[in-house]
């Protein structure tokens, strides 16, 4: 079984989407980061590495989708509350990115989601599993 999860993304500006990222509150990992790339922190064992689509090219035999017109995949993460599930798509927006979907309430499962700076769908989601129906 797998211990840790890296998502890989292509992105436009590597500069730009770590300024982003960072505003929301992730770090990132020096040891695996240069101008090609960087080892964003989401987790204890959860990361997501952001390549520059020049170095993504290496990767892959196809071609890179484009996030802004294609789903390519929905990253969903969670949050501490309902708060922080708002606060974190405003301080996106805020930052350049854009709302995605409105929220969604379901009483035990709050969800609400953004698009990054290259288009990436991101799912916040508080859920409380005290309350999720029998």
């Amino acid at each position: 079984m797998a211990s840790k999860i890296f998502l890989n993304l292509a992105v436009k500006d590597l500069k730009k989407s770590i300024d982003f990222f960072t505003t929301l509150g992730f770090s990132f990992n020096p040891q695996f980061t240069d101008e090609h790339a960087t080892c964003m922190i989401i987790g204890e064992n959860i990361f997501a590495m952001l390549v520059t689509e020049q170095r993504f090219k290496d990767f892959t035999k196809k071609e890179i989708c484009n996030a802004h017109k294609n789903t390519e995949v929905l990253i969903a993460i969670d949050a501490e509350s309902r708060e922080k599930v708002d606060e974190m798509v405003k301080t996106a927006v805020d930052a350049g990115g854009s709302i995605y979907m409105e929220p969604q309430d379901h009483g035990w499962m709050y969800g609400h989601s953004f698009a990054d700076l290259d288009g990436h769908q991101w799912e916040i989601m508080y859920m409380d599993e005290n309350a999720i129906p029998q």
